[in-house]
């Protein structure tokens, strides 16, 4: 192992942290809970910090850092909707976006060229809900009492930037690709 591997390996641990999460979740262990994601989330920022500070980015690191974020914040969703601690409709729209945005990168990387993905300002945005929106829930159910008001503006927060993102992905993508010389099956 080399130094420049840490930021792969803490990548790689946050698989690992899912598992937990949801087990401690489920049994209603909602501060364990909440310490571990927070553990998460410490080396999430770390394993970022360390690649970008000391040059050690890599392409296999690009590509597990989102996907460690996703499973983590998915498995609290779903353990948080089967909880009844937030909506299924709203699980299922978080849901529904990232099927758009993997089916839209796949389809552009396979018909018109290798999609090097960033995310966008409204997707950075709708993360960064969708965590808000895991902890307090967590914390709501657990060791704080939140007014249900926060909770609900969270709830719809999580929903307009889930809808947004997904559709700037779809527009964004779908001119890039018309620029590229991509044209529809009705056009020719």
């Amino acid at each position: 192992m080399k130094p420049r591997d840490i930021p792969n390996l803490l990548t790689i641990l946050r698989f690992f942290f899912a598992p937990v999460i949801v087990y401690f979740l489920l049994q209603r262990q909602f501060g364990a809970a909440l310490i571990l994601f927070a553990v998460a989330g410490f080396s999430d920022g770390l394993d970022g910090f360390l690649a970008k500070h000391y040059g050690w980015q890599s392409r296999l690191g690009s590509l597990l850092d989102p996907l460690a974020d996703k499973v983590l914040l998915i498995t609290a969703m779903v353990c948080l909707a089967w909880l009844e601690l937030i909506p299924w409709w709203l699980f299922v729209a978080v849901i529904l976006r990232d099927l758009v945005i993997v089916a839209g990168a796949l389809t552009y990387h396979f018909r018109v060229e290798p999609l090097e993905a960033a995310p966008t300002l409204i997707s950075k945005l709708n993360t960064l809900v969708q965590i808000l929106l895991v902890i307090l829930v967590v914390c709501d159910a657990g060791p704080l009492d939140l007014p249900d008001s926060l909770i609900q503006v969270l709830i719809w927060a999580t929903l307009a930037t889930t809808i947004l993102s997904g559709v700037d992905y779809v527009v964004v993508w779908n001119r890039l690709a018309r620029s590229k010389g991509w044209r529809d099956q009705r056009s020719g």
